[in-house]
């Protein structure tokens, strides 16, 4: 009896397991589908993507792009429920337009035992036109619960064999399965990109004979590729990152070459050979940068007249960067006018950057423009040409051998520093004499931020003293900016972010708001906490870092924070020994990254009527690989619970 109820509960469990199973196998929804409510691998998801597919081929009667989308959706939690609103994007150019045909949604509810099925309604799917060439369909599923699992399917036709669909892998929730088959005819050469670093569990591809006949009775082949991903983590953004379109897992195309029936062959990818004489006489951007000015019609006469080249070039650069204002715009390949610029004292980044560089030559500088791509914008291509993903233009200045790379946009940057959403690890040197080239844009300065506390506590219970700060780089700008534009709000804000103590005297030490670093002193008053005979106090005048940017359980892309830093705060306490003793003061600790990315050092000793605290802060690398992340996250933890845990006992005699 006991080996029967025993077999009885194995075989019970068996079919538990089997039912708890996802079928991500196909887009057929299945029981359990319906009764598996959770996601051992992570916990966190509010929904799930089981199943996902597409199918992109070349219609043999109409010669259009068509791609078939299934995909099938697990609803675990009400914070998920935003998955059942979906958004099909449609491009439009003249009187030829993308269409959304065949939508088939339902909803799947598992109720008392029985499935229930909730079919979409015609009339509850809607257009949504954005601009001029860009529209949405829109739809939600009905019948939404915890628990629900959603399909949906649709067919995109598209006219625009130049723009192969591209697909995406990854998502903002964990996928099980997704799949991409594609069928190409030989008339069409692409150049297939896979982007975020995820290997393909399934990567196939075989040639079909004659799969497209034209009316003239010419034929092609067909490349047939199957690509698939299995269980592809949610990719969920942080703090420290470039632009997720770096790193989420997808396949782009790009139109290379067309060759028609008639065998008249259309290049459409170029070299950069071709790229650099086409950017040469373009008619926006290189006529501009090709015009001659007269530097007296620009500069004032004084900066003409300087002889050293470096003051020269600053002076350039500071005139330009004071007299004519960003109007916001990125579109360096349209609306370039230097002489609408000179005349409105506004423009957009290329108008601004090319004036300056076109002063700069005037003035006998060497430069040379740089294209790049910002932070926000994704990495530009650097397999072959692709012109339309840079979105920024900077200068080159070579002055006595030292390069300089300005940017004349910002009135707080410093002679040879870019903005922060510059700095995306490489731009393209356009060399019009030699040929353009890929060069690193990187800080040519570090950025650090200094603190020094320097207090006393006299005979009548009070602690005061001197507090020094001193920020470079990065750090010092983006402070310039916080002081500069109103000083009264500044120094509120920073009363109130230390209620604990009083400001007085307080100064910025800097030489103006393109220096180099920002400098301020102040008085304190520190109201520390009395319980009769102790005194309790928090050295920690200014905290770096008051939490952990670092939460997910697992990071898959870099950690980039743009620059190298560090940041350096001491304490010191001077007291009267023969009033006071130390009771408890914080233990000292030393903590590395792995092959020296970074350090934290921290130091607490009393030396008699002296207590020194100090702490300091290396982070060795501007950009850590992912496996650095379980490292830096309990590095963090480190710092923020030695700024926000560290405490002064002194006990009254």
């Amino acid at each position: 009896m006991r080996k029967i109820i025993l077999i009885l509960f194995l075989i019970s469990n068996l079919n538990l397991l089997a039912q708890s199973q996802f079928n991500a196998a196909s887009y057929r929804v299945t029981l359990g589908d319906l009764k598996t409510n959770a996601f051992e691998k992570d916990s966190t998801a509010n929904a799930l993507i089981i199943y996902k597919a597409g199918n992109s081929f070349v219609d043999r009667a109409e010669y259009d792009l068509r791609t078939k989308v299934q995909e099938k959706i697990k609803i675990l939690k009400k914070e998920g429920f935003n998955k059942t609103e979906i958004s099909i994007h449609l491009y439009n150019n003249g009187s030829r337009r993308e269409k959304a045909t065949d939508i088939i949604a339902t909803t799947y509810n598992l109720e008392n035992g029985k499935v229930i099925k909730t079919n979409l309604q015609k009339k509850d799917i809607f257009r949504e036109k954005y601009d001029d060439n860009h529209t949405f369909v829109k739809f939600t599923l009905p019948n939404i619960k915890e628990g629900s699992v959603i399909t949906y399917s649709y067919t995109l036709i598209s006219p625009f064999m130049f723009n192969y669909k591209g697909w995406d892998f990854q998502s903002d929730i964990p996928t099980l399965y997704n799949e991409y088959k594609t069928s190409i005819p030989g008339n069409w050469y692409y150049n297939i990109k896979l982007i975020g670093g995820k290997k393909l569990t399934t990567n196939t591809s075989e040639i079909e004979k004659d799969c497209l006949r034209s009316s003239g009775g010419g034929t092609a082949n067909c490349a047939n590729h199957v690509y698939a991903m299995k269980d592809i983590p949610a990719f969920i953004e942080e703090d420290h990152m470039t632009s997720k379109s770096n790193y989420l897992a997808r396949v782009e195309y790009e139109l290379q070459t067309f060759k028609s029936f008639d065998g008249i062959v259309n290049n459409y990818a170029k070299t950069w050979k071709t790229v650099d004489r086409e950017f040469k006489t373009d008619k926006d951007i290189g006529k501009q940068l090709n015009k001659s000015l007269k530097i007296e019609d620009v500069l004032p006469a004084s900066t003409i007249i300087e002889e050293d080249v470096l003051k020269k070039a600053k002076a350039i650069y500071s005139h330009i960067q004071k007299n004519y204002t960003w109007n916001g715009n990125y579109r360096i390949f349209k609306d370039v006018s230097v002489k609408d610029l000179i005349k409105n004292k506004s423009g957009n980044v290329s108008s601004i950057n090319i004036l300056l560089h076109n002063v700069l030559k005037a003035a006998n500088i060497e430069v040379k423009p740089v294209l790049l791509s910002t932070r926000n914008n994704g990495f530009a291509t650097k397999v072959f040409p692709v012109i339309s993903e840079f979105n920024y233009l900077i200068v080159q200045a070579t002055i006595h051998d030292n390069v300089y790379y300005l940017d004349a946009t910002d009135k707080y940057l410093s002679f040879g520093d870019v903005p922060f959403r510059c700095l995306n690890h490489y731009g393209r040197l356009m060399d019009f004499k030699n040929g353009s080239e890929w060069i690193d844009i990187e800080p040519r300065r570090p950025s650090t931020v200094l603190y020094s506390a320097t207090l006393n506590l006299n005979e009548n219970d009070i602690i005061s003293g001197k507090i020094i700060s001193k920020r470079t780089g990065y750090h010092a700008l983006k402070r310039k900016k916080k002081y500069y534009p109103n000083s009264e709000a500044y120094l509120l804000k920073l009363e109130n972010e230390f209620p604990y103590i009083d400001i007085s005297d307080f100064k910025v030490n800097s030489d103006g708001v393109t220096s180099p670093d920002f400098k301020e002193t102040y008085t304190i008053t520190y109201n520390y906490e009395d319980t009769g005979d102790h005194i309790y106090l928090n050295p920690f005048f200014v905290v770096f870092f008051n939490e952990n940017p670092f939460k997910l359980q697992e990071r898959t892309y870099p950690i980039d924070f743009g620059f190298k830093d560090s940041y350096y705060y001491s304490f010191k306490l001077q007291f009267d020994n023969t009033k006071y003793d130390i009771i408890e003061h914080p233990k000292t600790k030393n903590l590395a990254l792995p092959n020296k990315a970074g350090r934290v050092m921290f130091s607490s000793k009393t030396l008699g009527n002296h207590i020194f605290i100090s702490i300091r802060i290396d982070f060795n690398k501007s950009i850590y690989n992912p496996e650095y992340y379980p490292y830096l996250k309990e590095f963090m933890n480190e710092i923020v619970n030695i700024q926000t845990n560290s405490l002064v006992l002194l006990k009254k005699k």
